[in-house]
Parts: structure tokens; C-alpha cells; sequence
């Protein structure tokens, strides 16, 4: 079972934390998402405050961890975060929005979630300026970066593979326990037979094709 220890006298992975903790930031937020590529399903976000020097044996980048060793990480996480604020964008603001400006809303709501105002924000990727940019730094491959990303982007996968599991009884034909929603051969099959359902994004170009057919 993975375990939470200091990390005070090994800065790996806490380097972009520790900047920002010696300019006297008491919340420095790690926010990560998933689900942007899936033609199924949200996009979801996870916002996470770690004590200072904490580190979580094992949190890494989700998506080389097996679903087993992300459910057992995520477990510890959620004993050892301060705090965890998780938010989603349906598959019609998805829509309406557009796949960047919805998963801005998703990691919006998830710093909404958190019971403080962070005092920095450490962003996967580019800079979201909907979260304020004088408050955030972007990190290309912050889930290999930054521990306290990575434990979002754990958290974040967790949620959303157990959302679409959930989906999936109501659905059974598309493989959303298997597949998450994601472009699968199994799932590209199940559309083009049965046509999308009301959690398919319509203007994603393999369920948009079928729509106009």
C-alpha cells in the first residue's frame, strides 16, 4: 500500500513547490485534467493542496500507472491532501464552449471545491488564463514535474474512470467500463452501428460524421 512521507531532505519533484513556498505561499495548488480526447463522457478536473514536504509513494503521471496502482495512490492521496477540490464540463458545454475553454470551466470549479483560496496555482500544461495568470505557473509535463500535479492528474483519472463505469450499465454497447470513452476500435464500431448516445460529443469529428450521415 503506498504510503505519504517528508520529502524534507529530498526535493525531487518538489522543486516548483519549494519556489514558491520560500516567497511565502501558504496554498501552492497542484490541477491537473482528464479527458479531453475522448469522443464519450466529461472532462474532469482535480485541484490539490499537499502539506508542505509531503510526498506520496508511487505519484506519478496517471497514465503509466495501472488502474489497480492508481486506485490504491489516489486512496493515499485523499488520507494525506489538505484538501482536494474536483470539478467536471459535461459533454454539452464541451459542445458549446469548445474542448479548451471547458476544460478551463472544469478546473474553474475544482479551485471552487477547494475550502481555501490558493495562493499559486501549478498548471499541467500551458497557462489557463481564465485562472488568473499572475497566480499560476504552467508547466509543460507538470505530471512529471510537479508531485503535487501528479497526484491531481491521479485524482482526476480515478474520478472520471469511475463516472464512466458508472455510465457504462446505461450503455452497455460502447465499452465505457473498457474503453473510458476513448476512440477504441470497440467503440468507433459501437457508433457506427447504434449511433451516439446523449454523453457523445457531437462535435468531435467521429461522432460529428456520423451525426451528418
Amino acid at each position: 500500500m503506498p504510503v505519504a512521507r517528508s520529502a524534507a531532505g529530498d526535493a525531487a519533484g518538489l522543486e516548483v513547490e519549494r519556489t514558491h513556498w520560500r516567497r511565502g505561499a501558504r496554498w501552492v495548488a497542484g490541477i491537473d485534467e482528464v479527458g479531453r480526447g475522448p469522443l464519450a463522457g466529461p472532462v474532469v478536473a482535480a485541484a490539490i493542496l499537499l502539506p508542505q514536504d509531503l510526498m506520496v509513494e508511487g505519484a506519478t503521471d496517471s497514465k503509466v500507472l495501472s488502474a489497480e496502482r492508481r486506485e490504491e495512490i489516489c486512496a493515499c492521496i485523499r488520507a494525506s491532501a489538505r484538501a482536494i477540490g474536483v470539478g467536471a464540463a459535461s459533454c454539452r458545454e464541451i459542445e458549446r464552449l469548445n474542448i479548451r475553454r471547458a476544460t478551463a470551466l472544469a478546473m474553474e470549479r475544482a479551485l471552487a471545491a477547494l475550502p481555501v483560496r490558493p495562493d499559486h496555482i501549478l498548471v499541467d500544461g500551458l497557462p489557463v488564463p481564465e485562472l488568473g495568470l499572475e497566480r499560476q505557473t504552467a508547466l509543460v509535463g507538470g505530471d512529471g514535474r510537479s508531485h503535487t500535479i501528479a497526484c491531481a492528474s491521479i485524482v482526476a483519472k480515478v474520478v472520471r474512470d469511475h463516472l464512466m463505469r458508472r455510465l457504462c450499465p446505461r450503455y452497455p454497447l460502447y465499452g465505457w467500463s473498457r474503453n473510458k470513452g476513448y476512440a477504441t476500435p470497440e467503440h468507433l464500431e459501437a457508433l457506427r452501428l447504434h449511433g451516439p448516445t446523449a454523453h457523445h460529443r457531437r462535435t468531435f469529428a467521429p461522432v460529428e460524421q456520423l451525426v451528418l450521415c
